[in-house]
């Protein structure tokens, strides 16, 4: 009796989804507005735009769309839902700068959550969201990065090292994967910059035991998505099912957690310890934020963003240390977003200097100039061509290509370039139903050739020597690699030291270019960012071979 109510429930459950989604679809505002077909009901065109790409810098599909489109489009997505894909700088800027209208999807929220446990920084809407924005963004200054540069540079160092050796011993060239060895590096520069604690990636050798961050990290990482998980991330009412999937991802949530309470506990005690506080008043930030001024007892290591973290929210409660359990949503957080799309823009910036020669010659050149190999963060910052080299690395090759948004109330999308619907009107924006999700091509922004001329889509440095000007809305650089808005990476700082860090060091030391055939190289979404695989060896993951041979120096 119990089973057959439970199937007659589901069932109408289901029939009820049907005939909301018949009737959303034949009174949809966009029902007359151009767009692609879809390849399948189920996936609409959502599971094109996230496909492999053949070939490095292969668009054609999206490019091709909105030459016949427009530069705002229908697409549909998952079931049949039509929803918005645009280009159009006014009605990005207006998504992305209305974050109370426009919010991450509710799938994108439960699968972020579902690694990290509970709403954190990448998930977290509202006022919750302004509150860990507001906690976190004192930690993410050039003041900050600034004490926290030589870790980058000593890490940077240490994997030239390796590389050299390894050189050595292959008379004088090594063929090294720079993809898993930029994912080591950047993970092990957020354990020491975070969390004041060297997860060691880098120097693990076959046999090691690896750090317990480490091997607990890449276990959860390893959890592929299965068609229930995005079931379950559309339909609330199949959550309940245990999946495989979900006791994995548990249990290396349980051990991240069981890891991150010490990483906490051993931070507050040496906030208290550092003498930070004054019976209870809490000393100015930029007494510990300045080398000058440290107290004796900090930790030589770093300003570590851990404790910052501590200290500012402790600041907020009028300076006390909270006993409170922490929140470790964030310790998963800053692991997976402080690395991964890191390591990804790295990746992607050196391919590109393997297919512009004189560029790699060029950067090599000014970087030698330096007369030193432990460059500061001010150091590295005026180095004009080496932000030329990372700026265009990061428009050609952003590590995120797309970014989606849902409207949750109605709303009116202005444009800049209007739209004909199938009738022949003409539109100044859009209508915006409660429900839709506005699909933005964040690739397609920073390759258009409307914005960049004819040869965006060409790894070309020198465009930035002349100082360029758009309305692109995003949060630095004039590109949409960091997003904008409210919700604009909170560490790009951060990350584009880091970036120049790494390449100050390993093209002052190496000369690179390609193990194979730049046509064996293709695109792979995996999760948001897009690494590098080959098109040979799919089954290998992501991966980018390249010859290494060191630099000789007068």
């Amino acid at each position: 009796m119990l089973l057959s109510l439970s199937i007659s429930g589901l069932a109408l459950y289901v029939l009820l989804r049907a005939i909301k989604m018949v009737y959303a679809k034949l009174t949809s505002p966009l029902r007359f507005m151009p767009g692609p077909q879809p390849r399948d009901w189920l996936t609409g065109s959502y599971a094109e735009v996230r496909g492999e790409i053949k070939g490095a810098t292969a668009i054609g599909m999206e490019e091709g769309w909105i030459e016949q489109n427009g530069r705002t489009m229908k697409l549909y997505g998952f079931f049949g839902t039509a929803n918005v894909y645009t280009i159009d700088t006014k009605a990005v800027h207006h998504v992305l700068f209305n974050s109370h209208i426009y919010q991450k999807t509710i799938p994108a929220r439960y699968f972020l959550e579902r690694m990290t446990g509970r709403p954190g920084l990448t998930s977290a809407e509202g006022d919750v969201h302004k509150n860990q924005r507001k906690i976190m963004n004192p930690a993410f200054g050039y003041p900050q990065v600034r004490e926290l540069t030589h870790i980058f540079v000593r890490k940077s160092i240490q994997l030239r090292n390796i590389w050299a050796a390894e050189a050595a011993e292959n008379k004088g060239i090594a063929c090294v994967d720079i993809h898993a060895w930029f994912h080591k590096v950047t993970l092990d520069i957020i354990g020491l910059a975070g969390f004041n604690r060297d997860i060691n990636a880098v120097g693990t050798k076959p046999g090691d035991t690896p750090d317990e961050i480490l091997a607990t990290f890449e276990k959860l990482l390893a959890v592929e998505l299965g068609p229930l998980d995005f079931l379950q991330g559309s339909y609330p009412i199949l959550r309940n099912i245990s999946t495989r999937n979900e006791r994995m991802r548990a249990a290396s949530r349980a051990d991240m957690a069981r890891i991150g309470l010490k990483i906490v506990a051993d931070s507050k005690r040496e906030i208290a310890e550092s003498g930070m506080f004054e019976t209870g008043r809490a000393r100015p930030p930029s007494v510990y934020w300045s080398a000058a001024t440290r107290p004796r007892k900090f930790p030589s290591t770093s300003v570590c963003l851990m404790r910052m973290f501590k200290l500012v929210r402790s600041l907020a409660r009028f300076g006390i240390i909270c006993s409170q359990k922490p929140d470790l949503t964030e310790i998963i957080t800053f692991l997976v977003a402080g690395h991964v799309t890191t390591s990804t823009a790295v990746t992607w910036t050196l391919f590109a200097l393997t297919q512009n020669v004189a560029a790699q010659t060029k950067l090599r050149a000014e970087l030698l100039s330096l007369a030193t190999e432990n460059p500061t963060m001010d150091q590295l910052q005026d180095l004009p061509y080496l932000d030329c080299v990372v700026r265009e690395g990061l428009r050609v090759h952003g590590p995120v290509p797309h970014n989606v948004r849902e409207a949750f109330c109605d709303d009116v999308l202005p444009l800049k370039t209007p739209w004909t619907d199938a009738h022949g009107k003409v539109h100044d924006s859009v209508q915006i139903k409660k429900g839709t999700e506005v699909f933005i091509p964040m690739q397609m922004m920073n390759l258009d050739p409307t914005i960049w001329g004819q040869d965006a889509r060409e790894f070309i440095p020198e465009r930035w020597e002349k100082g360029i000007e758009n309305d692109i809305p995003g949060v630095w650089g004039q590109i949409i690699s960091f997003i904008g808005g409210p919700r604009g990476c909170v560490g790009y700082r951060f990350s584009l030291i880091e970036i120049k860090s790494l390449l100050f060091t390993l093209i002052r030391g190496f000369e690179f270019e390609l193990a194979v055939p730049v046509a064996d190289i293709g695109k792979k979404i995996v999760r948001v960012t897009q690494g590098p695989t080959l098109l040979s060896r799919p089954d290998e993951g992501l991966q980018l071979p390249m010859l290494v041979k060191p630099v000789v120096q007068a």
